[in-house]
């Protein structure tokens, strides 16, 4: 608890004890009236004040004015009647407690939220003249060197020049496990750094580095609305001052009709003390406070977990998606090549890597850079000789003073080898050593741990169909297609065949459902902002990309879009469920109210324990079970 929710519950302690002790001291008048107002005033000062300040700004009927002259209502009624002030005194008391109770859930939610807020770096380390100076992130030009120490955060992003360390990224992707990093590396910015001294050569400018966007994002999720916030709103706008209506004319029009019939209660007293119920029952905290706290706390339960939803008319639009489509390459896949398999091989496998990344040592070409990966250190260029690029077909080159051929089947061809085909979908290199063949090396993309169960987890969530969309080739498309089990899927697509392609998905779409669009290229961004809902791959996804989305997913985890379409669809049944409560109950209290069939203390659970119901519902949004 925060200092001004622990001072609120000291109140309500210290109002109740004093309630309770009254109960049992035999006094009355004057002295009565004067000792139960101290509860009064202690626990409703502040509702007082609000309502006066609300008077005097013309912003009259909320809330506090509501519960102000219910209460005040309630004690003239105690002065005239009975002298009985309890009621004035609970409702306060209650309504306060329900105030606590949105006060903790607001703070826990927004709890979530701010630790994002905690990777906002405070400096960055520049060396001059062999001392370490502390600048303004935002003062720190592309290219410049950085150090980061251990317990520091990333300021900005960049590329590790040396050292080695462990990043603790759980603030930007709402994972524990730390991720090791080394020379060579891309490096987010809001990381923090847990073992070694890195240097980071920044590649962008603070205002435009990951920390900042997701900031930018986290700053602006609250101002985009959805449909059912803002139907609440315009709803107590008009509801409010139309009960204070209804309440005045069942505390009037009753009494002057028993002048003409004499099947009305006629006296005043009775009708002013329903009007006043009345008007406590019609305080429409339950919905006012609950809706917008159960996006809040879906926003910040999503966030947790290292998904941005950009507000939550986004957040109601992803619970709607009945189709996803996919791009491949970054999404689905690693989107960076990688050997994946060397077939009839005459030598050894090894052997045959190490020729190949000697051959290809003086490429900066993809394909020659998977091969180096694989054979795991950077090939003897001296052992190299007579080294030959042919343009669309290969290499040729003497290792060790070996004949060495690297490249498609062209090469093999003008160089009358005999080949063999391959099977498999992907770029194949095939290998001749001393003008004998001497098998092929399979590189491709391959998938990411998670994108197969992606696939199956959206269909077990409901989702009718996946699609997958691709500028790649029809041979490498099926494979990953067949692997992945997407419905169906389109390939050599340029940018503006997916946002065709979309078009027509939307088309297909049942009324009343949405599409998601899943990528992380510059070239997705029209189709991500096409598309009902844009995710974007936050980590190492395009500027252009997780500007056009709608969702950001910090981590590039395939797995958070299932994640993210849970948590709207619970954080959407928790609204409705609460809009259906309470007015439900709201409805069938003011019936019995102005029927005379329930009395004050209906009321107050009508308002303030519908709302304690409502708030505690709300909550539940934070919690997100693990897939």
């Amino acid at each position: 608890m925060n200092k001004k929710q622990k001072k609120m519950l000291t109140r309500i302690i210290i109002s109740a004890v004093m309630l309770i002790a009254l109960a049992f001291i035999p006094v009355s008048g004057i002295v009565r009236f004067f000792l139960y107002l101290i509860p009064y005033i202690v626990i409703g000062y502040d509702i007082l004040r609000k309502a006066w300040r609300g008077i005097l700004n013309r912003q009259i009927f909320d809330e506090n004015f509501l519960m102000t002259i219910a209460t005040i209502g309630a004690i003239i009624i105690g002065i005239i009647n009975s002298g009985d002030y309890t009621e004035a005194i609970a409702v306060m008391l209650f309504y306060q407690v329900g105030e606590l109770f949105q006060s903790y859930a607001v703070g826990k939610s927004r709890r979530n939220i701010s630790e994002l807020m905690d990777i906002r770096p405070d400096y960055a380390n520049i060396e001059l003249e062999g001392k370490l100076i502390k600048a303004d992130p935002d003062e720190v030009a592309i290219g410049t060197i950085i150090i980061v120490n251990p317990g520091e955060k990333v300021p900005i992003d960049g590329i590790v020049t040396e050292g080695s360390s462990s990043l603790n990224t759980s603030a930007l992707t709402g994972e524990s496990l730390p991720r090791d990093v080394k020379a060579g590396d891309e490096i987010i910015s809001g990381c923090i750094n847990m073992t070694g001294v890195l240097k980071i050569r920044t590649t962008r400018e603070f205002g435009e580095s990951t920390v900042s966007k997701i900031l930018d994002l986290v700053e602006n999720a609250g101002s985009r609305k959805s449909k059912s916030e803002n139907f609440i709103s315009k709803f107590a706008a008009i509801y409010t001052p139309a009960v204070c209506c209804i309440a005045l004319a069942l505390a009037v029009i009753p009494p002057i009709a028993s002048i003409f019939t004499a099947y009305i209660d006629g006296r005043a007293g009775v009708w002013i003390y329903r009007a006043l119920a009345f008007l406590v029952a019609s305080c429409p905290c339950a919905l006012v406070i609950s809706i917008p706290l159960s996006f809040f706390a879906g926003l910040g339960g999503a966030s947790s977990e290292g998904i941005l939803v950009k507000g939550s008319n986004y957040m109601e639009a992803l619970s709607k998606t009945s189709c996803v489509a996919f791009d491949k390459t970054g999404t689905l896949t690693r989107g960076v090549f990688e050997v994946n398999a060397i077939h009839h091989h005459t030598l050894p496998e090894e052997k045959l890597i190490e020729y190949a990344a000697h051959a290809e040592g003086f490429s900066s070409h993809p394909i020659a850079l998977s091969i180096i990966r694989s054979y795991g250190s950077e090939p003897d260029l001296s052992r190299v000789s007579d080294f030959q690029e042919i343009s669309g077909n290969g290499i040729t080159a003497k290792v060790d003073g070996i004949s060495i051929a690297a490249g498609n089947d062209k090469l093999m061809k003008n160089l009358c080898i005999d080949y063999k085909p391959c099977h498999m979908a992907g770029t194949v290199i095939h290998m001749a050593v001393d003008g004998k063949y001497a098998g092929h090396i399979v590189i491709s993309d391959i998938l990411k741990p998670n994108s197969v169960r992606a696939v199956k987890g959206l269909k077990k969530a409901g989702i009718k169909r996946t699609f997958m969309l691709t500028g790649d080739t029809k041979s490498a498309a099926i494979a990953v297609a067949e692997e992945l089990g997407v419905d169906d899927f389109r390939c050599e697509l340029l940018p503006q065949d997916k946002v065709d392609l979309i078009e027509i998905l939307l088309g297909e779409n049942p009324r009343g459902t949405k599409l998601a669009f899943v990528g992380d290229g510059i070239n997705d961004a029209p189709v991500l902002s096409r598309a009902d809902i844009g995710i974007a791959m936050g980590a190492m996804g395009s500027d252009a990309a997780i500007e056009a989305a709608d969702v950001v997913l910090m981590d590039d985890d395939p797995m958070k879009i299932v994640k993210a379409i849970r948590i709207s669809r619970k954080c959407m049944g928790i609204v409705y469920q609460n809009i259906v409560f309470a007015i439900a109950i709201k409805v069938l209290s003011l019936i019995l109210v102005a029927l005379g069939m329930a009395n004050m203390w209906i009321a107050i659970f009508a308002d303030v324990g519908v709302m304690i119901l409502a708030v505690l519902n709300a909550i539940r949004a934070l919690f997100v079970k693990k897939l």
